[in-house]
């Protein structure tokens, strides 16, 4: 094995456990009332989200994001021994992050001026790379 075939796995393995770690624990997080409460003004300003608190509750919404969050995190553990379930872990992380990503343009506030500087949580812009690696691995022939 060459060393560029070994460096391009090693990559891709740490990307993966790292984005199935993150999601894991964002997932389990969303159990918390903190969490439940941070989210709300993403979700109910958002045009896809901005109905649910009317159906349900504010910890219901966080918690089955949560749920979403974990399985997606479980897809991409388990597609190292299933290579058939990376194509539902990556279309579960192309839509979750094009969702978050999203709420840095419909959540009023978000955006805040430091030392001149335009910046947001800073949670939501590593979505970036996570979404990147969605793509990635919905890319991957095998």
């Amino acid at each position: 094995m060459d060393n560029e075939n070994l460096t391009g796995k090693a990559g891709y393995y740490i990307s993966l456990f790292g984005s199935a770690i993150i999601l894991l624990w964002i997932g389990i997080f969303k159990f918390t009332p903190t969490e439940a409460n941070a989210i709300k003004p993403l979700l109910e300003n958002h045009f896809l989200t901005f109905f649910v608190y009317d159906m349900v509750s504010i910890q219901t919404v966080s918690s089955t994001i949560g749920v979403i969050e974990i399985i997606i995190a479980g897809l991409l553990l388990f597609s190292v021994k299933f290579a058939s379930l990376r194509k539902y872990a990556a279309i579960g992380m192309i839509i979750t992050f094009l969702i978050t990503l999203s709420y840095l343009s419909t959540t009023p506030g978000i955006w805040k001026t430091v030392d001149g500087i335009p910046v947001t949580d800073f949670f939501i812009v590593n979505d970036i790379m996570l979404l990147g690696f969605g793509l990635m691995i919905l890319n991957l022939k095998k």
